[in-house]
């Protein structure tokens, strides 16, 4: 869907660049859409990736982050702080783990 090359899109999960995150019993990797502008992974996934990593947090802990709800009784997800520029909020919620 992304016109990027399967390959080239698994070593970007690897070297993390992109969030990945497949459901149980699966062996496919999901990419959600909220971490692209247009075809381009958002200039913050890879610190967000940092972040998870050097707190021990797997893809699926971080997916789970990043589409919790802002806050008690808030329709907002995690992720949309990263539209609004708040990368900063982000990489603290996922340090907290």
């Amino acid at each position: 869907r992304l016109a990027i090359e399967p390959g080239m899109i698994d070593a970007m999960r690897r070297d993390g660049e992109l969030i990945a995150v497949r459901e149980p019993g699966s062996t496919t990797w999901l990419y959600p859409p909220w971490q692209f502008d247009g075809l381009n992974p958002l200039p913050s996934i890879p610190r967000i990736v940092r972040a998870a990593r050097e707190t021990g947090l797997d893809e699926a802990r971080l997916f789970t982050i990043m589409t919790a709800r802002r806050g008690l009784g808030s329709e907002g997800r995690v992720y949309e702080l990263l539209r609004e520029g708040r990368a900063d909020d982000v990489v603290e919620l996922v340090r907290a783990g």
